[in-house]
């Protein structure tokens, strides 16, 4: 659980304690007060029903989110002296994790008791309750400004904010001194029932009983009186305190004429907090009600050990701080106990993280439908694309199988082509084969009819042209062979010795007549 740092504005007197839950309770790591600078004036008479006529009519509930905290959104009036000594003395802690719990009392709060029609519903029993304020004291509340609790007697007591709001100032000042835009605050107590709830919390009071609570401040004091466990009656604040009281005199003058008021017949139990727990008091005390009981409040099972020995001496002066930050834990760990707990809309949009105006609020559902939109397009289009690369993964198999097919019909269609070329040339060889073939019978014919011809070499010099060399031994077996082959060329003649006898050697040329040879085909 976070630690809390309750403050308490009591007039000129401002009152930090901040506390941490344990497993062994509540701890309080630092408390001290503050006498700040500037202040609201108190009045001098007020109470149940005083105040004067507040009315919020003119701000409108439709415009919420662009008029929220009109009343209390104004300049601060906090001194920067004043926050800067808060700052130091809460420098050891981080408040960046820790929560701030304003603790308000009259002027800024009125209170009303409601004795009217119940409502199980709590929203409907909360119009009623504002209703009933503005019949009774002509005062219009809005929602966000008030709560309420149950009393034993089935009747309902209400808190709701009237004034400005100096302890909500003061926290959002000391976030500005520490350049922080806010502090979270989670709720907004109230000083009169978180120690009246204390009281009856910590002491044994029976259902007959009449309880006085008697605080004393520096500048002003508080009645609370109890019937029971229960407030029956919150008098008028006095503006008197420890640095303007003269005579306790006063203070019982107020006493009866407030239990004159509050229907209260006597006094059984007095119980004294605030800055003046004196044997004095006590005595005058006893003096004036000399049946009641007369005590001193304590805070028991509560860890002190951190703080100064003064303010373990006198933490009675710290009672509203620690009463409200002891209900505001057993509020967290109790699902039995519930108090008064108010928080301002504009408090709580101030500490949102994204600001939203009323225009906003309009347009808020336009982003949703936009966003559903865009989404279902997209996810359309994912589901598409999913499908299309299927589609493109099939068909770059077939492309490649293909692509394989293909490769082998050109592989057998070369095979083909290189067999036409062989098949071609074949046939050329063929044919050829056979006009040598008829060349050379014709050839060896003559030389067998002609004993005195003979060839000695034979070579291809040109397209179906043959050389031929040789020996003869007549001069017109020569003109006989060219006449006999009608192509044949004499290209020289010599006369050359053989073996004796008068040789030629010759050189002729003749084409091969391939006239009478049939290619090889189909």
């Amino acid at each position: 659980m976070k630690p809390i740092v309750c403050i308490s504005c009591e007039g000129s007197d401002t009152k930090v304690v901040l506390l941490t839950k344990t497993k062994d309770g509540v701890k309080i790591d630092k408390a001290f007060s503050v006498s700040m600078s500037q202040t609201d004036s108190m009045p001098s008479d007020g109470g149940e029903g005083s105040g004067g006529s507040f009315n919020l009519d003119d701000i409108s509930d439709d415009l919420a989110f662009d008029d929220i905290g009109q009343i209390d959104e104004g300049e601060s009036n906090v001194d920067t002296s004043d926050v800067g000594y808060i700052a130091s003395a809460l420098k050891d802690f981080d408040l960046n994790k820790s929560e701030f719990i304003p603790i308000l009392t009259e002027p800024v709060v009125n209170y009303h008791f409601y004795e009217g029609q119940k409502e199980k519903d709590r929203k409907k029993l909360l119009k009623a309750i504002i209703e009933d304020i503005n019949r009774t004291k002509n005062i219009t509340v809005r929602e966000d400004y008030i709560d309420f609790i149950e009393l034993e007697d089935g009747t309902y007591f209400a808190v709701f904010i009237q004034g400005e709001n100096s302890c909500v100032n003061t926290v959002n000042s000391l976030a500005a001194y520490n350049n922080r835009r806010y502090y979270k605050i989670p709720t907004i107590k109230n000083a009169e029932t978180a120690l009246a709830h204390y009281v009856a919390k910590t002491n044994k009071l029976f259902p007959e009983d009449n309880t006085l609570i008697l605080y004393t401040g520096k500048d002003y004091s508080k009645l609370i009186f109890l019937k029971g466990n229960n407030i029956a009656h919150i008098g008028s604040t006095l503006d008197v305190g420890t640095q303007n009281l003269h005579t306790y005199d006063v203070y019982f003058s107020k006493i009866l004429l407030e239990m004159e008021n509050g229907n209260i017949p006597r006094l059984d139990k007095v119980i004294l907090c605030g800055e003046d727990n004196s044997e004095n008091l006590i005595l005058s005390f006893y003096g004036t009600f000399p049946e009641a009981d007369v005590s001193e409040l304590v805070f028991k099972n509560v860890d002190t050990s951190d703080v100064d020995a003064n303010i373990r001496d006198n933490l009675s002066s710290f009672a509203i701080p620690l009463a409200a930050g002891l209900e505001y834990f057993e509020e967290k760990t109790s699902k039995d106990y519930r108090g008064i707990n108010i928080l301002p809309r504009y408090i709580h949009e101030n500490q949102k993280v994204l600001q939203f105006g009323w225009h906003s609020y309009v347009i808020l559902p336009l982003i949703f439908i936009a966003a559903f939109y865009f989404t279902f397009t997209i996810l359309s289009n994912v589901k598409t694309i999913d499908e299309k690369e299927k589609e493109l993964a099939r068909l770059t198999k077939v492309w490649n199988e293909n692509e394989a097919l293909t490769n082998e019909i050109v592989k057998y269609s070369n095979r083909i082509a290189e067999f036409d070329k062989t098949q071609e040339i074949l046939d050329s060889a063929s044919a050829g084969t056979e006009v040598w073939n008829k060349s050379l019978m014709k050839i060896a014919d003559f030389m067998e009819r002609r004993r005195n011809f003979w060839i000695t070499k034979m070579e291809s010099v040109g397209k179906d042209e043959v050389k031929v060399e040789g020996y003869t031994l007549s001069k017109p077996v020569l003109t006989e062979f060219a006449e006999y082959n009608k192509s044949s060329l004499l290209q020289s003649i010599k006369q050359d010795q053989l073996r004796e006898k008068n040789a030629y050697a010759y050189v002729l040329q003749f084409k091969l007549n391939n006239e009478m040879v049939k290619k090889n085909g189909p």
